[in-house]
This record gives C-alpha cells, structure tokens and sequence, in this order.
C-alpha cells in the first residue's frame, strides 16, 4: 500500500483507476455509468468564472501592516489604537485594461488593493499606482472603459476610440500625463507607489471628521521601463510582474510601503479653491503634507492562485469603524459597482471565501444562496428585529455623523423618533367596522396568536392593540384565555 493519500471523487469514493475510461469492451464506446470521467469533464467545463471587467490580469501576496506613529487624534480605528501593532494583509496589483492573459508591462494604469483583517472586520484600500482617474463622474466609466477594449467589429484595441473619447473629455488630461509619462510602464509591482486616489473619512472618537487620501509609498523607490524594455518584455515574458513578486517573496526579498495620510479639515474642505473630492485632481503637497502611519510588508505568496488571487474580492465599500466616505462621485458609483461585480463573477456567498472572509467573529441575518459552506447561521433567527437572541445592531456607538450638505444632512434618520402616530388610522379603520366586522377581526387575529409560543410577544403586541382601541386588545386577550 502507498502512503500517498488515496485519489477520490467530490463525495469521497475512492478511484480506482484513473487512467481509464469504462468501455463496452476494449474498443467500445464509453459509457455514461463511468461517473469518474462525467465528474471530471463536467467539472472542467466549468473551471473558469468570468473575469473581471477592469482589473482581469494580476497578482498577489500576504503580508503585514504595522503602526509606526500615533492618529488616534483623528479615526478610532482599532487597527491604529497603538504603536507597533500589526494587522495582517493581502494585496493584489493588476493591470487595468488587458485580459488575463495580456502582458504585465503594457501602458496602462496599475491597480494596488489591500486588504486589511482587523478585529473590527475587513478594510479594503482598493487603488491605483495614480493619485487621480480620468473620469470624475460614474456615468461616464462603462463608456471609457469601453474605449479601452476591442473594436466590436475588428477585435483589436482602438485608438480612435481611445483618443475620440478622452479629446471630448479634459477632465482626463492629468491622468494621460502621467499614463505616458514613465510611470505608465512601472518595472513590476515591487516598485510603485499605490495611492487611493479618492478621498475618504477618518473619524475619532469624539466623534469628529477629517477627510484623508491614502498613500502607499515604496521603500525601495520607484522603477520604471523604458518602452522599448517594456516593449520587449511583453513579447518575451508577459508574466515577468508576476514572476518578480513571487519569486522576490520567495527568496525572502519582501517589499515595503511606508503608509501616510493627507488630512484636510472639514471646514479646509469647505473653503478650498476647487472640489476637493474631485478624483482627477490631488491635494498639494505644500499645503496638506504626508503624514506618517505606519509601514506594509509583503512576506508570503499564495498557495493557490485561483483560490486566493483570482477569487480575491476587494472593495472600496469595505470600511470599519473610525472610517466614512466621501461625497467622491466616482466612489460613491464604486461602492455599488465592485460588491455588484463580485456577486456576479463568484457568487453571492462571495464574502465567506477564505481568502475574503474577515478573520473576527461576523453575525447578519443573510442566509442561503449559492454556494454557501459555512453552515447558513444554523437555527439562529432569520430576521431582525428579533426578541431572541439573535445579532443585534450597536447604534449608537459605531455611527457615523452626520455629514452636512447644504440644506440637507446625510445621515440615518429614525422614522421611530419622528413619526409617532402608528395607531389613529388603525383605530378610524376599526371603528369604521360594524359588531359583526370587528369580532371577525378578533377572532381572525386571536386564531393566528394563539399559536405564538415566544414569551413576551403576545403582551407586546395586545399593548399595541390597546392603543389602537382597548375593546380589540380586550376581545383579543379574552380569546386567548
């Protein structure tokens, strides 16, 4: 007997041979009873799920961030709460444009999300190697991104397209800039900087709010190809920034990023001379300097890419508390536009992949769906408010403020606190029945309690029938003994 482990089926069966198809004799034809060889052909049908839109081409590593300097005074984060302490991190670079199977050194964009497993659950920074974008508005991103794919008739990248939409579209002049400076063709994903490029919210304890802009900036410095060089490598190894960041991970070489922050008052943002929240724009250095947050290590590769690169899901909707949004227009389309992406490539149980999975306890009352694998929240109840003891929200002490807009706030508005009167109209209705009316009422009602076992919630209820008319509390609780 070998000791290797003994090959089986999906269900466990062992294999006996699985070299050889079963047959009607030597030369006959396969049959369908073999369900070894319908298992493995069904299953290889279906081992790609689609590939992301924007994003398709990358890779991806596991490290640590770890706190070098103190900004409690501006978010309550835990991740922050103290010096020297470490979060661990997955961080996936990509190309922006290509396919999966296009070149790493093409002229293009590069996507830098990280994400972070805090006790408090996931934070995703998902940026760019760019501090700005081409597009300022949501609207405008399937258009643009369209422009960079293929000619729907040749099937071959469009340069007309390309230069017709950004020539109607100024907004973009910064970013082209910089995508056809040297940055545009970087030397891999181990020297480049990532920014979040869109403005977001740190707020503290107090309850107070700043607007900041992440910084990722490498420790080793920046390198770039030269376009012929970048030119070469496409045809020559098209995977050569994969190659280096696992193989430089492998040898033990990790890359660094020192972590900073730009912080602007809420009233700065007010008062300040264009749109702060203008993606396609940065703050000036000058005026708004780095502040130092701590440090970002890569020191662990993958065991399985497709697993834990190709079904990575990251988004900037994923923040924790001491975190908010911005008024951003292009973020706030991402927040619908990335988790809306995942569901539909891997799934709507997407989140309990372990390599998206937050590594602190995690309670909600989503259930079933595809795929789901972690046991569906057992007998626990399955809706919310719930008088059992199922998960129950933490308002106040995780919201938010409220952030002004003009006349208006965004914030939750309790329709509890605002609208009392639940009961007049159901009274007017009531007293609207004749004898005969309300007493089906109540013995309609009573049939339908009488079945209720949970202690409290008859009590609860007939309290409300009180107020609407104390005759229907009084009939129902007669029925009910």
């Amino acid at each position: 007997m070998s000791d290797r482990p003994i090959l089986t089926s999906n269900f466990g069966q062992p294999i006996p041979d699985n070299q050889n198809s079963v047959t009607a004799g030597p030369r006959g034809p396969v049959l369908l009873q073999d369900i070894h060889l319908v298992e493995k052909l069904a299953h290889f049908n279906r081992e790609r799920v689609p590939e992301r839109v924007v994003h398709a081409k990358g890779s991806g590593a596991y490290g640590t961030f770890r706190v070098t300097a103190d900004i409690t005074a501006y978010t309550r984060a835990k991740l922050f709460s103290e010096l020297g302490k470490e979060t661990p991190v997955f961080l996936r670079f990509s190309t922006v444009g290509g396919e999966s199977g296009s070149a790493d050194t093409e002229r293009d964009p590069r996507g830098f999300a990280v994400k972070f497993y805090t006790e408090d659950g996931n934070w995703d920074m998902v940026g760019n190697n760019t501090p700005v974008f081409f597009i300022k508005d949501p609207l405008k991103f399937p258009d643009f991104i369209h422009t960079q794919k293929r000619n729907p008739q040749t099937h071959l990248k469009d340069a007309n397209a390309k230069w017709d939409f950004w020539s109607l579209s100024p907004e973009a002049l910064h970013q082209i800039l910089i995508l056809f400076s040297d940055r545009g063709t970087p030397d891999g994903f181990r020297f480049m900087h990532g920014f979040s490029s869109h403005t977001f919210s740190l707020i503290n304890a107090a309850g107070e709010r700043v607007w900041v802009k992440w910084h990722f900036k490498n420790k080793a410095g920046i390198k770039n190809l030269h376009p012929s060089e970048a030119g070469r490598l496409a045809g020559a190894d098209p995977d050569y920034a994969q190659r280096d960041l696992f193989n430089a991970i492998d040898k033990g070489d990790f890359p660094k990023w020192r972590v900073c922050i730009q912080v602007m008052t809420e009233t700065q943002a007010q008062q300040f001379r264009w749109n702060p929240f203008d993606l396609t724009k940065i703050w000036p250095h000058a005026e708004f300097p780095l502040i130092e947050v701590g440090e970002l290590e890569l020191n662990r590769n993958p065991q399985n890419y497709f697993a834990e690169v190709e079904q990575a899901a990251l988004s900037p909707a994923n923040i924790v508390d001491g975190m908010g949004f911005s008024p951003d227009k292009m973020l706030q389309g991402r927040l619908f536009a990335y988790n809306d992406a995942h569901r539909y490539r891997i799934g709507s149980n997407y989140a309990q992949l372990p390599v998206n999975a937050p590594q602190c306890p995690f309670h909600n009352y989503q259930r079933d769906g595809s795929m789901r694998f972690d046991g569906n929240g057992g007998a626990a109840p399955v809706y919310e408010p719930n008088s059992l003891d199922g998960s129950a929200e933490q308002a106040p002490g995780y919201a938010e403020p409220a952030l002004a807009l003009g006349e208006v706030s965004a914030d939750r508005y309790s329709h509890a606190e605002t609208e009392h009167d639940h009961y007049s109209q159901p009274a007017a209705l009531f007293h609207l029945m004749d004898g005969s009316q309300q007493q089906l009422l109540i013995d309609n009602i009573a049939g339908s309690m009488a079945a209720v076992t949970q202690p409290g919630v008859v009590q609860r209820m007939l309290g409300h029938f009180e107020k609407v008319d104390p005759k229907l509390a009084a009939g129902i609780a007669a029925k009910l003994g």
